[in-house]
């Protein structure tokens, strides 16, 4: 007899389908071996696929495991924004009103959510690194590269290279060269470079990418909640503490789309997501 377990596809940071980053959130994955669960994300062939389970603090409204294709992630960002529309859309009655508590590899995360349904994460404490390479040039394919900013390693449990560019016609300009791409990442130790460029629209103030080079080939996560947070947290230690929007995803025909607000020490990555797919998975 087959096991089936309720499932569904989000599109997060967007509000129309098809234009922000999927998420595959499996609703009770209390049944699931570690190996069922990674058998479901590789199937799925997502950049992530989460996995609701019961709390195991007093705290939390629930826990999540976070996989990609080839493991396991300690936290991302649109994971946990997708994660938390899932559920509360399912049904989920939240231990306080107007917010969540999320368990997961990196402790507890805290979620806002508003009246107009968006939700925000709160962005986890990062180590920053200064970090410097003459190879950034040659893997973005590109001369503008800020250099009256710092470039920096940014690690939230999951480590960006943040890369300041000159204006966001830069950022979308680059052409990434995967074997620079991926020497220059190996370099710096981390997951996925981000160059981001100012806007000269007073609405939005930064594009972004999210640049990554998986089995020798290049991926660009189409919108990307914790290398946007490690970003705000490096914006704030440069004296940036006014809130701002970011485009992602234009490069790939998406129309991501985030902000950021800063509140004391507690800065929120907010955005709106919307469900694609209701379903069940049979195991």
């Amino acid at each position: 007899m087959s096991q089936r377990v309720a499932f569904k596809q989000v599109d997060v940071f967007t509000s129309a389908p098809f234009n922000g980053n999927p998420l595959a959130v499996i609703l009770d994955a209390a049944s699931l071996t570690d190996r069922q669960m990674a058998e479901i994300a590789r199937w799925t062939n997502l950049s992530e696929t989460t996995f609701v389970l019961p709390a195991e603090d007093a705290q939390a409204d629930y826990r999540v495991r976070i996989f990609t294709v080839d493991g396991e992630l300690p936290f991302a960002g649109h994971p946990t924004l997708g994660t938390a529309h899932a559920l509360l859309e399912a049904g989920l009655q939240p231990k306080r009103a107007g917010e969540l508590v999320q368990e997961c590899a990196v402790g507890l995360v805290k979620l806002a959510i508003a009246a107009d349904g968006s939700l925000a994460f709160a962005a986890p404490a990062a180590v920053m690194t200064p970090f410097a390479s003459d190879r950034v040039g040659a893997a973005l394919n590109s001369a503008d590269i800020d250099e009256q900013l710092a470039m920096s390693v940014v690690d939230m449990g999951i480590r960006w290279l943040l890369i300041p560019m000159r204006s966001a016609e830069a950022v979308l300009a680059a052409q990434p060269q995967v074997s620079e791409l991926a020497a220059l990442l190996q370099e710096a130790g981390v997951s996925g470079a981000m160059p981001f460029g100012p806007l000269p629209d007073a609405a939005e103030q930064f594009e972004v990418r999210g640049l990554l080079v998986e089995n020798g080939s290049l991926t660009e996560d189409p919108v990307t909640g914790s290398a946007n947070a490690c970003l705000a947290r490096w914006l704030a230690s440069q004296g940036h503490t006014t809130n701002y929007a970011v485009r992602q995803g234009t490069r790939l025909g998406r129309n991501g789309r985030l902000q950021v607000r800063f509140d004391g020490e507690t800065i929120w990555i907010a955005g709106q997501t919307v469900t694609v797919i209701d379903g069940t998975i049979r195991l």
